[in-house]
């Protein structure tokens, strides 16, 4: 294991045997992106799409699969979908345009779209670029920026509904959870975030080359990691108590649920995640779904 890992290892306070993930697991993903952006036309910088529930370890897999693709001399670059997050002031004004509910940051509808686009076409390109960073302590979009020098081989762009896709109409029609029947009672709220995901965020995920899931057992696991990542936060303004929390992801059940039944059927890539947030076994999906191939060492990348 390579001396940048077990620093990385020991940096993310995990524990002594995610060696075992993450060559059982990262290290094949690793260089399967590294072929892909290999075999690109022109040299193309690859757009590997992420997707995870809250707490499925998006963050900690992008931070190690930078890492390993220096291996393959690639650089790799994050940007995250919760970067691209309205302001606070602009969210707020959305709530009065459109819904209330789009106050509250996290469902399409309450991020800079265009932003992103913009970001992974300059970064596309080979342009320099300045990526946002949103700090949820305050419930806001940060002064500072980001800077990353281009040209990069691959962007790992993670989000808990990146590559989404719209549910079909009926299946809005009843609503999943009480702040669905209290909170939009008609249906306005879930229709527009429907209508978004149909039109400007398809744009945005369309330029996706590779789309990965980690996918949770169910919403039960989501929140038993928000509240991890919630306690995480420490003190500031907009750190939520329990019964805050439970209101907030009442925003991301239908969506997550949705993602649930109907991404592991299209996701070029699946990998299971337990309820300790470990991944336990992964698909490779082109024509047809490959298990992993069982080694002595565990599981590796089928080749």
């Amino acid at each position: 294991m390579s001396s940048a890992i077990e620093r990385l290892i020991e940096a993310e306070g995990l524990p002594a045997d995610y060696r075992e993930i993450a060559d059982k697991y990262w290290r094949p993903l690793s260089e399967d992106i590294a072929e892909r952006y290999a075999e690109s036309p022109g040299g193309k910088p690859l757009i590997v799409g992420i997707n995870g529930a809250q707490g499925s370890g998006k963050s900690t897999l992008c931070k190690f699969l930078e890492v390993l693709l220096v291996e393959h001399n690639q650089v790799g670059v994050r940007l995250s979908l919760d970067d691209l997050y309205l302001t606070r002031a602009e969210r707020h004004k959305a709530a009065a345009d459109r819904h209330p509910l789009f106050a509250t940051r996290g469902v399409p509808g309450t991020h800079d779209v265009e932003l992103g686009m913009a970001i992974l076409d300059r970064l596309v390109a080979g342009k320099d670029a300045d990526l946002p960073i949103f700090d949820k302590a305050a419930d806001d979009r940060a002064p500072e920026r980001r800077p990353v020098k281009g040209p990069i081989q691959v962007v790992l762009f993670e989000g808990w509904c990146v590559g989404a896709a719209p549910q079909p109409a009926a299946d809005l029609r009843e609503p999943v959870n009480e702040l669905e029947r209290t909170e939009d009672a008609d249906g306005t709220w879930r229709l527009e975030v429907n209508r978004r995901l149909a039109t400007d965020y398809a744009e945005l995920f369309a330029r996706i080359d590779l789309l990965i899931m980690l996918k949770v057992p169910d919403f039960a696991a989501v929140r038993a990691h928000r509240r991890l990542q919630e306690h995480k936060l420490g003190a500031g303004p907009a750190v939520m108590d329990d019964a805050a929390l439970e209101r907030f992801l009442a925003h991301y059940q239908r969506l997550t649920e949705w993602m649930f039944a109907e991404m592991p059927g299209r996701a070029d890539i699946l990998v299971e995640i337990d309820r300790d947030q470990r991944p336990t076994r992964g698909f490779h999906q082109a024509l047809i779904r490959v298990d992993f191939v069982r080694t002595s060492g565990g599981f590796s990348w089928p080749r």
